[in-house]
């Protein structure tokens, strides 16, 4: 695949559906931004918002306090992301007992990193459970929770083949998954071929199409060549020369990331999900592109319509 290529409908907007992924805060300052953030994208109604947990419980509190805030004060609906490394399965149970006292009802369930880092061994805790296929389960026996988990279009880095890798997918459906949010990708042909190899495995569930706004090309290409994920000629050759110019590189990172979900709308994918980096310019500009407007911009434009009408 060279470039996405698809002919605009001026109808499609009303048909996609968003969520947004936030990392919990560290600093004030950073507690701050996130809740800017928020704000910005809160109007554009996402389908829900979810909360990153870091590995052994690391971002326990400070998941627990924004997914807590986002019930207390906005009407979003946020999701708690929920690992199991590092943990026993008893810590693991109590902090989703935990969570869904306070109201959540969503999870996004992740084995999670080892603890060393992509390209380190993963070991699971000798008390704890073994993968996201178990941690699932865990959930579904705890609650009757909305649970999304993971998937990757060019299979996770630990996993020998995409038979070994889709099998995991399947055991995570078998226990109770929902839905599943995608590792980030860039060439959408290969989201496809996913596709079409996981409905052949026989698994049916929404598989969403994670969405990396590309705020700095070098890092995310780095990130890449760590975990497998392919980075097109032409999208390198599209930032090429733009390290030290922001300003043009954030009108080529939304223009690339519309072009992306508008390709795959074309293919009849409606559900998108975001990973914001806790940044709400992008995010906001490519959810503009696509026609999905804040609720109090509608409001607007319904209203000077009207008025032109009469």
């Amino acid at each position: 695949m060279n470039q996405f290529r698809f002919s605009r409908r001026p109808d499609i907007g009303g048909k996609i559906r968003v969520s947004f992924e936030f990392f919990p805060p560290k600093t004030d300052e950073m507690e701050t931004k996130l809740w800017e953030t928020v704000t910005r994208l809160a109007p554009l109604t996402p389908d829900f918002v979810s909360v990153t947990y870091g590995a052994g419980g690391s971002t326990r509190e400070r998941t627990g306090r924004t997914v807590k805030r986002m019930i207390d004060e906005t009407r979003l609906t946020p999701a708690a992301h929920m690992t199991c490394v590092n943990a026993s399965r008893e810590q693991v149970d109590q902090v989703i007992a935990e969570f869904a006292a306070f109201g959540v009802r969503r999870f996004v369930a992740l084995r999670g990193d080892p603890v060393g880092g992509v390209g380190t061994r993963y070991q699971p805790h000798p008390e704890g459970y073994a993968n996201g296929a178990e941690l699932v389960g865990a959930m579904r026996r705890i609650g009757d929770f909305d649970i999304s988990v993971s998937a990757y279009p060019e299979k996770h880095p630990e996993s020998p083949d995409f038979a070994t890798d889709i099998d995991m997918l399947k055991r995570k459906v078998d226990n109770g998954a929902t839905r599943a949010i995608t590792q980030f990708f860039f060439d959408n042909d290969l989201y496809e071929r996913y596709v079409e190899r996981v409905r052949r495995a026989g698994v049916y569930i929404p598989i969403v199409p994670g969405i990396l706004p590309v705020h700095n090309f070098k890092q995310v290409a780095n990130f890449c060549s760590r975990s497998g994920t392919h980075v097109p000629a032409w999208l390198a050759e599209r930032f090429d020369g733009l390290h030290d110019d922001l300003q043009t590189h954030a009108l080529v990172a939304s223009a690339v990331a519309a072009e992306q979900v508008m390709d795959l709308v074309e293919r009849g994918v409606v559900d998108f999900h975001f990973y914001t980096m806790n940044r709400a310019d992008l995010a906001f500009a490519i959810c503009h592109m696509i026609g999905i407007r804040a609720q109090e911009q509608a409001k607007s434009d319904a209203d000077l319509a009207g008025s032109a009408a009469a």
